[in-house]
């Protein structure tokens, strides 16, 4: 499995999440998105719904009959229901993502880089992961040190 860790600089975390859910999608796979904070899951949702008119992301919250059909399915809990093979960790609090993910997408802040810090140091001795960095540069993502 590999685990792309997303230091945000100058993005939010909803403005992010709406481009790397792009990308997902483009590459025909279906996503998980957790954060434990119901507001910014809902905010999540919103800019998925209207990042672009003509691509539309289609998402639903966690939590109605309709979740296994949910392209992106938004969450305070890990849970594979709607198939996904990314999970999207949005708040900066790491979360074992368990079986069936073949990418963990983490994003992280200046408030929660301690945290990101020491999860990249616990992943490292773990052999069946690959940690990559990214950080902001103007309207991109490079891979950083």
């Amino acid at each position: 499995m590999r685990v792309d860790f997303y230091l945000l600089s100058s993005d939010t975390a909803a403005a992010a999440i709406v481009l790397l859910s792009r990308k997902v999608r483009e590459a025909g796979e279906r996503l998980v998105v957790v954060a434990d904070d119901l507001e910014l899951i809902e905010e999540i949702s919103r800019g998925l719904w209207s990042a672009s008119p003509e691509a539309f992301l289609a998402n639903g919250i966690a939590g109605d009959a309709h979740d296994a059909r949910q392209p992106i399915l938004l969450s305070d809990e890990i849970n594979r229901v709607n198939g996904a093979s990314f999970l999207l960790i949005a708040d900066g609090q790491w979360r074992e993502p368990g079986d069936g993910f073949a990418r963990v997408l983490y994003l992280f802040d200046q408030q929660t880089i301690a945290g990101a810090r020491a999860t990249w140091k616990a992943l490292q001795d773990r052999e069946e992961l690959e940690c990559k960095f990214w950080k902001q540069q103007g309207a991109k993502w490079v891979e950083g040190p």
